[in-house]
C-alpha cells in the first residue's frame, strides 16, 4: 500500500523572519496523522532554521534540489550528504522548472538520484507534460521516457525508496488544474509502467500530483486512485491553505 505525502514546495520565496513565522504557524497548529507525511521544502539559506523550529511536531524536512556529485571544488552546489547532516529527510529532483531553467535532464537527473539514495535520503522526483505535448498526443511517449532515463536505470530497491510527483507543466503555478479524471488517467498509467517494468511489488510507489493545487481541490484528487497525495506550490505559502491540504485525507 502506497503511503500519503502532501509536500510543500515554497520555490524561491520569503526572507528569513517569514519563513520562522511560517514554520512556527504550522508547527502551531499541525497534527500529525500517522497515514500522511507532512513535508516542508524550504530554499537552502532556511534548512537548519526551519529543522530546528519544526521540533517534535512530526513534520519532516524536505530540500528542492541536490548536486549530482558527492563533494569537491563545484562552488555554489550543495550535496546530498550536507543535506542529510542538516536533517533533511527528502529532496525534490527533475522539478519542471529545473527542467527548462537549467537544462537538468536525465543523466544529470540519474546522478542527483544516486547521489540522493546513497545519502539515505528519499527523492521526490517529478514528471510531466507541456500542454503541447498533450495536445499532440505525446503525454505518454513523454512520461515514460522522463521515467526510462532515471527509474530505468536503478533497481527495484532504489525505486522502492523513490516518491514520484506527477506535475503537468501546464498545471504549475497558473492555476489550471488538472481535472482529478485526468491526473487520475496519467497516475494510473505511471503505475502500469511501474509494475510492467519492475514487477508487482512497484504498485507500493507513492505517486503524488503537483499543479496549482488548492485546499479547495484536493480532496477531489485525492479521492482518486493512484494519487498518493500532493507537492504543493503557492498554497504551501499559506498555512491555513496548507493545513487544509494536509487534512483533505
Amino acid at each position: 500500500m502506497p503511503r500519503k505525502y502532501v509536500a510543500g514546495n515554497w520555490k524561491m520565496n520569503l526572507l528569513k523572519e517569514e519563513a520562522e513565522q511560517l514554520v512556527r504557524t504550522l508547527s502551531e497548529n499541525y497534527t500529525a496523522n500517522p497515514d500522511v507525511e507532512c513535508i516542508v521544502c524550504p530554499p537552502f539559506p532556511w534548512l537548519t532554521q526551519t529543522k530546528a523550529l519544526l521540533g517534535e511536531t512530526g513534520i519532516q524536512l524536505g530540500a528542492q534540489n541536490c548536486a549530482a556529485t558527492e563533494k569537491g571544488a563545484f562552488t555554489g552546489e550543495v550535496s546530498a550528504q550536507m543535506l542529510a547532516s542538516a536533517g533533511v529527510r527528502y529532496v525534490i529532483l527533475g522539478h519542471s522548472e529545473r527542467r527548462a531553467l537549467f537544462g537538468e535532464q536525465g543523466a544529470v537527473l540519474l546522478e542527483k538520484t544516486k547521489r540522493v539514495l546513497e545519502a539515505g535520503l528519499t527523492p521526490i522526483f517529478c514528471i510531466g507534460e507541456t500542454l503541447e505535448e498533450r495536445n499532440a498526443g505525446k503525454l505518454e511517449q513523454v512520461i515514460s521516457h522522463q521515467l526510462q532515463e532515471v527509474l530505468g536505470h536503478l533497481s527495484l530497491p532504489e525505486v522502492l525508496n523513490i516518491v514520484l510527483a506527477y506535475e503537468p507543466v501546464w498545471a504549475i503555478g497558473t492555476g489550471v488544474t488538472a481535472s482529478p479524471e485526468q491526473a487520475e488517467e496519467v497516475h494510473t498509467f505511471i503505475h502500469g509502467w511501474l509494475t510492467k517494468t519492475f514487477g508487482s511489488e512497484a504498485s507500493n510507489v507513492s505517486i503524488l500530483y503537483g499543479g496549482s493545487v488548492t485546499a479547495e481541490n484536493a480532496s477531489g484528487l485525492f479521492a482518486r486512485n493512484h494519487i498518493d497525495g500532493g507537492l504543493i506550490g503557492g498554497a504551501s505559502l499559506k498555512p491555513a491553505d496548507f493545513l487544509k491540504i494536509v487534512n483533505a485525507w
